[in-house]
């Protein structure tokens, strides 16, 4: 099982994520997604809120060809790395691919940074508490629990836009 990330903050982000969740469905069948949470951004935060969720996968691709399907649904869906952790249509990271350690040039699974992302924590959570984190040995729900305060996320009513506990 594969557990992907997606982001999106330009354009109907909405319409986004549901776009790439089916472009992605080459790779596997969708076993999970996520509700979708709104979220303000955390490394460069002059630009406007994310729209995240995660979806799990089964998938019979390697990790490296997961990472070139997603790299190229970005490209096709009009991507622009112009400034890195800047704006974008779209955005697919892969968190986590069963108990898989890898470290490869270009390619760090589990992500680096999960474990420190609320934006991507919530949304994991909500899909797959009990899933552990292969070096920390955490599970999803521990680590979301382990986070400081501050990083605001909102989850979505889907399909309304509507936020939830507004």
């Amino acid at each position: 099982m594969a557990y992907l990330s997606l982001g999106s903050n330009l354009g109907d982000r909405a319409v986004n994520l549901r776009e790439a969740i089916v472009r992605l469905d080459v790779a596997g069948p969708p076993r999970a997604v996520s509700a979708f949470y709104e979220t303000q951004p955390v490394d460069v935060p002059d630009q406007p809120w994310f729209l995240n969720c995660v979806l799990a996968i089964e998938t019979e691709k390697t990790p490296r060809e997961l990472l070139n399907l997603a790299l190229s649904i970005e490209k096709a869906m009009g991507r622009l790395r112009t400034h890195a952790k800047g704006p974008r249509k779209i955005d697919i990271d892969i968190v986590l691919f069963g108990d898989r350690v890898v470290e490869e040039p270009g390619l760090k699974i589990p992500h680096p940074s999960m474990h420190l992302r609320r934006f991507v924590l919530e949304p994991l959570a909500q899909i797959a508490p009990d899933v552990r984190h292969p070096i920390l040995g955490k599970t999803a729900r521990e680590m979301l629990a382990a986070l400081p305060g501050g990083e605001v996320v909102r989850q979505l009513d889907e399909p309304s836009g509507r936020h939830v506990q507004d």
